[in-house]
């Protein structure tokens, strides 16, 4: 029997200088595949989100617990001297450092890419910010709510007639931190080939408008201003939310035999899938508020579990509109280990969602509970060559915590 294969990133260093959601969900992919990530912290008061709660386990945050599994914490004064040093000795054996700063923010202290470069040049060094370096706004902060506004997604999303809103997570930050994480991949794969890295740009801005998928490409193909659709689709009909006797549930019928299906095997309505104006997908898009007039009053008069139970049979994809927390526990969550139970040094235990990720031949890492701040700072300062006696008069100083 052969020894498993090292998870993919093993051995690999990431240094991590970023905070809040869009950099700490890059590096924790990065940790989940195996990379060893250092989390380096203000030692007054760490990483933003440990303060953004309730709820908390222990003394940390549910949202500070949602990013940063499987790192190690180091406590540390940039704005030091020696701070300063201790980051570039890191940076030094470093393959990736991801940082979140505003423009300008690390040059001040001689940790800029250039500075970086100049010291490891085969590192693949990642900036995250809201607008991009080369942005006419570059300058200015970058904040999730603030992009969803801005790059579109709150004009699309919502009730017809109601007012634009925000996605319920902020996936302005996500969608740039999973981009993040391919970019360094990407730049770990072209360091290995041609021996140097290189500076990633990445902006919240620009992740959130790639992100507007067909809907971008329909305003740029038509030249006209997409609509808010609530709970339907711009360009699927019937592909929404309907209310049943006793609750609701998603109804995505995605073609036209799947429209038959539903009309003549479940409405007892086949004249409506032979109708010349539903026909088609084209047709029940365009005639969209006569379909739904036909079918919303069938759909109401029978419950949730008869109409899951017969989609299914025939073949309709559908699902029942669940709460966060039958999400959570569903079957196929447990099935699937999307939810684990870890020790933590001041909760006891935590539970936390699991890495996506499924790799049959190098799989993730098993995960690790968030660090408390500055868990780790002896460890990695001892690992950097510094003596004890050295480390207590950082301590005393405030350099590190």
């Amino acid at each position: 029997m052969t020894d498993p294969r090292p998870a993919p990133l093993a051995g690999r260093k990431v240094l991590d200088l970023s905070r809040v959601l869009a950099g700490p969900w890059a590096t924790m992919v990065l940790a989940d595949l195996g990379a060893e990530v250092i989390k380096v912290e203000n030692p007054k008061g760490g990483d933003d989100t440990r303060a953004w709660g309730p709820p908390y386990a222990g003394t940390e945050s549910a949202y500070y617990l949602c990013a940063n599994r499987n790192k190690r914490s180091i406590a540390l004064d940039l704005s030091t001297a020696e701070g300063q040093e201790i980051v570039r000795a890191l940076a030094r054996d470093a393959d990736v450092l991801v940082e979140n700063y505003k423009l300008g923010g690390l040059d001040r202290f001689g940790l800029d890419y250039a500075s970086i470069a100049a010291i490891n040049p085969r590192i693949v060094y990642c900036s995250i910010s809201g607008y991009g370096r080369t942005s006419p706004i570059a300058a200015r902060p970058g904040y999730d709510y603030v992009i969803q506004a801005e790059g579109g997604l709150m004009s699309i999303t919502g009730e017809v007639d109601g007012q634009p809103m925000k996605v319920g997570v902020a996936v302005a930050d996500l969608f740039t931190g999973m981009a993040a994480a391919q970019a360094v991949l990407a730049g770990l794969i072209a360091a290995d080939r041609d021996g140097v890295g290189q500076h990633i740009d990445l902006a919240l801005y620009d992740c959130q408008l790639a992100m507007l998928a067909n809907v971008g490409s329909a305003a740029l193909v038509s030249g006209s201003e997409p609509k808010r659709f609530g709970n339907g689709h711009p360009t699927v009909v019937p592909y929404q939310v309907f209310d049943t006797s006793d609750g609701r549930v998603v109804i995505a019928a995605g073609n036209d035999r799947q429209f038959s299906a539903l009309c003549g095997k479940l409405l007892g309505r086949p004249d409506l899938a032979a109708d010349a104006r539903f026909a088609t997908n084209a047709g029940r898009v365009t005639n969209r508020e006569a379909l739904l007039a036909e079918i919303v009053p069938l759909i109401a008069a029978r419950t949730t579990e008869w109409w899951l139970e017969g989609l299914r049979e025939v073949g309709v994809p559908s699902g029942e509109v669940r709460g966060v927390g039958a999400a959570l526990n569903a079957p196929e969550a447990v099935a699937r280990e999307m939810v684990v139970t870890l020790p933590h040094p001041s909760a006891g235990e935590v539970k936390i969602v699991a890495s996506p990720l499924k790799l049959g031949g190098t799989p993730v890492v098993d995960p690790v509970a968030p660090p408390l701040l500055g868990q780790d700072t002896r460890a990695v300062l001892a690992g950097l060559g510094y003596d004890d006696a050295a480390i207590e008069r950082m301590i005393a100083t405030a350099v590190v915590a």
